[in-house]
């Protein structure tokens, strides 16, 4: 007679493994706050021009640098109602991710393609505002700009992080051994990004900075 054998099953092991993340988990939870203030300056700015469409609002500074041509265009309520909604909303849960990582949470792989798909959607949907801005509206509102300066590395570094840890791709991969190279620079990318962003637009609004000193 065979004796039965009793094999045990090793839990699913959720990502990433290590020591905690500190320096990501600050990071998300940083932008998420910050892009959180600016998402909520924006809500009440868009109540006041509700109550008072003439009013001028407090960052409405020269020609070029102003909230309220934002506020009061069609990009500004592209689903329908504000913007600044979406922010109000989207921006929880990088702080939510963030404290969970330092109360040494893990999470499956499944969460962080997710958590990364929905980052570079929030890039994708920034960037599409900030062309719709300086080449369509034609006036840069600050805290929209805030919002975009906390998007860009959250999306970027969050991404690299991902696939060095292997969280995002497999681990052993070349994929992640590249990701784990370009791991300790990837605050190239976002500054690129930067770049990009400063360029169009002291070209697009060339008289800016005079106005501005």
């Amino acid at each position: 007679m065979i004796p039965d054998v009793t094999t045990s099953q090793t839990p699913p092991r959720t990502l990433p493994t290590g020591r905690t993340p500190v320096v990501t988990a600050v990071l998300l939870i940083v932008a998420g706050v910050v892009g959180l203030m600016g998402a909520f300056a924006l809500t009440l700015d868009k109540f006041r021009l509700l109550e008072n469409p003439t009013e001028a609002l407090g960052c409405d500074v020269n020609p070029f640098v102003g909230c309220s041509p934002v506020i009061e265009s069609a990009q500004a309520s592209l689903f329908g109602f504000p913007n600044p909604i979406i922010g109000l909303i989207g921006f929880v849960a990088p702080i939510a991710v963030g404290v969970a990582l330092l109360a040494g949470a893990r999470f499956a792989r499944w969460f962080w393609i997710a958590f990364t798909a929905g980052t570079f959607l929030a890039w994708v949907f920034i960037t599409w505002l900030f062309t719709q801005t300086v080449f369509v509206i034609g006036a840069l509102c600050p805290w929209c700009m805030l919002v975009w300066s906390v998007t860009i590395p959250l999306f970027w570094i969050t991404t690299v992080w991902g696939l060095a840890r292997g969280v995002t791709a497999p681990t052993g991969s070349g994929v992640q051994r590249a990701a784990a190279r370009l791991l300790p620079y990837s605050w190239v990318l976002p500054a690129l990004n930067y770049i990009v962003v400063a360029t169009v637009i002291v070209v697009q609004f060339p008289l800016l900075l005079s106005t501005l000193f």
